[in-house]
């Protein structure tokens, strides 16, 4: 019987569809330390962004077939060594894109019209003579509408953004090392009659940093040099805004509180970090940011399609080999 430790869960019509097709799942959580000894009992590993596998990991499960995460990066495995042992190594990319997406959105509406400090600031003296005063400070918002987008990423959480952007009106502008082009397809909600498709080339990416208004990254991002820092900053037009749903470290964290505190950038939406689970607390306690904790796949739609996306491809997989 094939063996499947699902250690960060797995949402629940994912785990019926394995057991269905006679599969044994374990959604037992288990630490770094405890994996190394329960592993190699084990034909397939699913996780999320917690849990590390590793080559030492690796090594030590002669039994695995397969390394799967739900979700859409790949950076807390090691993927060269795995595929060397003939492992499969398998993400979700599609399932999430639109939770991803939304997200990025949830932090530029936030940021226009300070909605992350109304929220803070009127549970404590929204209800006392400061109303006036919050009113009166949070009205200089603005509209999305009409302003500049910069995606950094046109993938497809990049185009499911450009796909939002134009339907609201936004300059879109996608900067991408490989892609050059792409069909964005704006269905109207339960209208089989009303379709658009917008041919979107890519921009340069100076071009990208000067004329965006709100910049935003979609990338996979391993370490090494921040893909946003100090000096792709200082090209960036005054007074826009940042934000990062990818992965932490895309954004030079010293270098944005800088932007930030000088007024260079206006604001900043994070929902990764650099030191996550533990960041940074000037991000978590600044005005000119917008946070949550890593949630951007993290919606009930999302992780059902994801659950469902990896039963199907280890199903696929497999076979009749049970």
């Amino acid at each position: 019987m094939i063996k499947i430790l699902a250690n960060d869960g797995l949402e629940v019509d994912g785990i019926t569809l394995l057991e269905e097709a006679g599969y044994e799942v374990s959604t037992t959580k288990l630490s770094q330390a405890e994996l190394m000894q329960a592993l190699p009992e084990y034909d397939v590993i699913i996780v999320r962004s917690a849990t590390q596998v590793r080559k030492d990991l690796i090594d030590a499960c002669p039994n695995l077939k397969i390394i799967a995460r739900a979700g859409v990066g790949l950076d807390n495995i090691d993927v060269e060594h795995a595929e060397s042992k003939g492992i499969m190594v398998m993400n979700t990319p599609i399932a999430s894109s639109q939770s991803v997406a939304e997200l990025a959105f949830t932090h530029m509406f936030n940021l226009a019209r300070f909605a992350h400090l109304s929220n803070r600031q009127m549970p404590g003296i929204g209800d006392t003579t400061d109303f006036k005063s919050l009113k009166t400070a949070y009205s200089s918002g603005i509209q999305l509408r009409g302003k500049t987008l910069g995606i950094i990423g046109f993938g497809r959480i990049g185009q499911e953004v450009a796909r939002i952007g134009v339907a609201i009106g936004m300059n879109v502008m996608p900067v991408d090392p490989v892609i050059e082009n792409a069909d964005i397809k704006i269905i109207v909600y339960n209208s089989d009659n009303i379709r658009l498709s917008v041919s979107m080339d890519t921009y340069e990416w100076d071009e990208v940093l000067r004329n965006s208004d709100f910049l935003t990254l979609h990338v996979p991002f391993t370490g090494g040099k921040a893909i946003i820092d100090a000096g792709e900053i200082a090209k960036m037009k005054d007074g826009a805004f940042i934000v990062n749903t990818s992965r932490g470290g895309a954004v030079d964290e010293k270098a944005l509180l800088e932007a930030l505190n000088s007024g260079k950038l206006r604001g900043a939406g994070l929902d990764v970090f650099e030191d996550e689970p533990m960041p940074n607390p000037e991000l978590l306690h600044h005005p000119k940011i917008s946070l949550t904790p890593h949630i951007g796949a993290s919606t009930v739609e999302a992780q059902a399609n994801i659950g469902l996306e990896l039963a199907d491809r280890i199903i696929a997989f497999f076979g009749d080999d049970k």
